[in-house]
């Protein structure tokens, strides 16, 4: 991806950054500017805890979601291409919930869009990881 960016094909983790902090103070993109990308692969189908610390939220929560379809922003009406330089984790993903301790997000398959900003700075969940410690 680095000579994508080198060329000007996609945005650079620091165009990213600095458009995701263009969002007013207070907001979901702005909270994500300050977060590094920890998921740099493709995330359909890994666990994923979402980040839901301070000062996002008033207190912090657990949401753990499995990233199941990718869907591409929207362009605007008569644009055909997504204007260059491509953005960095754009779009959403449909994911089903499968831990939450946040009263608005219940687990046992209620699905719901999180943007692939968010999941790329998320914290992947080891599985086997888990499991060797109940």
């Amino acid at each position: 991806m680095r000579t994508l960016e080198r060329i000007g094909f996609y945005e650079t983790e620091e165009g990213e950054q600095a458009r995701l902090a263009q969002a007013p103070e207070g907001s979901k993109n702005h909270y994500l500017s300050t977060l590094p990308v920890t998921i740099a692969e493709w995330p359909e189908g890994l666990l994923v805890e979402l980040p839901w610390e301070p000062p996002r939220t008033y207190q912090s929560f657990r949401v753990v979601v499995v990233p199941i379809e990718f869907r591409k922003d929207a362009l605007p009406e008569g644009v055909e291409e997504e204007p260059l330089p491509r953005k960095r984790h754009s779009g959403n993903w449909v994911c089903a919930v499968v831990f939450s301790d946040h009263p608005s997000y219940p687990l046992g398959g209620f699905h719901i869009d999180i943007p692939a900003a968010e999941i790329a700075r998320g914290r992947k969940v080891d599985l086997t990881e888990v499991l060797a410690r109940s």
